[in-house]
């Protein structure tokens, strides 16, 4: 069996605790939900008042999932009738106030829901890239501990901790790929604000709920780039592992390497490995059919544009 076999074969088995501790057919047609959120501040030609980004979609599709967009100001029960649908949800990176947003309050429901299946033997799992990251700390928080950092348009090498080589997320990736990830310049960075390593040390609601599996320094402060809940299938990278193969701003923090592409596929397919385990599903063939992101077509933005193809809705 060729390493890449092996390795997502190690994914497909790894972390069958989270799961209630039991074995659970895997769902091959796995659909992962992804939020939409207000248009970045000054975009003035955004066809529709809300979107999202070409690369979380071809991100998800390229490790072997199907994507259903999930828009914003949408009622409570609409969000659940369409968590009991997917099998997972990516909360992407962005611009929005992750305290008074309309994406904030649909990514309150859903971790709720998430939190409720996920304790009741029901799996589903949830990953957050950048804002999601910051999304997901301040929804287990209830406040908002982030700092602002020099981490505008960087690509920086993880800095490992002890926790990642048991970590489900991590502990499947082929060697190389860890030291490639340690050594080199290699996870994108765009964002100003940060979790301190103090922040998350002097709050016991995060450092009860997440495993710290990497972090970073800007120079002067500390900060985690990469952590996984303790007990739930959630998991969070601060950096842009879907900007690698898909966007290409010409800017210093945009890493194009064979590395850097291999660990946008890792991280992609161990995601869609989870939402395998999920068992959520659509009543019908045809309400899936209507909801799948096939039904509409991404606007190509330019090649130098922030995201060269965003997805919108009204």
């Amino acid at each position: 069996m060729c390493r890449l076999a092996a390795a997502v074969l190690a994914v497909l088995t790894a972390c069958v605790t989270r799961a209630a501790g039991r074995t659970v057919p895997l769902n091959t047609r796995p659909i992962i939900g992804v939020l939409a959120q207000e248009n970045l501040p000054g975009d003035q030609f955004a066809p529709a008042p809300s979107y999202i980004a070409a690369s979380y979609v071809k991100y998800l599709e390229g490790a072997g999932a199907r994507v259903v967009p999930i828009r914003i100001n949408r009622t409570e029960e609409e969000y659940k009738k369409i968590f009991y649908s997917i099998n997972g949800l990516l909360l992407p990176g962005g611009d929005v106030d992750i305290q008074t947003s309309q994406f904030t309050r649909a990514a309150r429901i859903f971790y709720d829901l998430a939190l409720k299946a996920n304790d009741g033997g029901d799996f589903f799992p949830i990953w957050g890239t950048c804002q999601g990251f910051q999304q997901l700390t301040v929804l287990t928080a209830n406040k908002n501990l982030l700092t602002l950092t020099d981490t505008k348009s960087v690509a920086l090498p993880l800095t490992f901790t002890t926790e990642a080589n048991s970590s489900c997320l991590f502990q499947s990736f082929p060697k190389d790929l860890i030291q490639s990830l340690s050594e080199e310049n290699i996870t994108a960075n765009f964002h100003s604000w940060s979790l301190s390593t103090q922040n998350y040390t002097r709050n016991q609601r995060l450092k009860r709920f997440y495993r710290v599996l990497s972090t970073n320094n800007d120079g002067q402060r500390e900060f985690i780039s990469t952590m996984e809940a303790k007990h739930y299938p959630f998991y969070a990278v601060q950096w842009h592992p879907e900007k690698t193969p898909f966007e290409w701003i010409d800017k210093s923090g945009m890493v194009h390497t064979t590395s850097a592409v291999t660990a946008s596929f890792y991280t992609a397919r161990f995601f869609v490995s989870e939402a395998m385990k999920s068992q959520h599903h659509f009543s019908n063939l045809l309400e899936e059919e209507r909801a799948l992101i096939y039904n509409f077509s991404p606007v190509f933005r330019g090649i130098h544009a922030v995201f060269v193809q965003n997805y919108y809705f009204d």
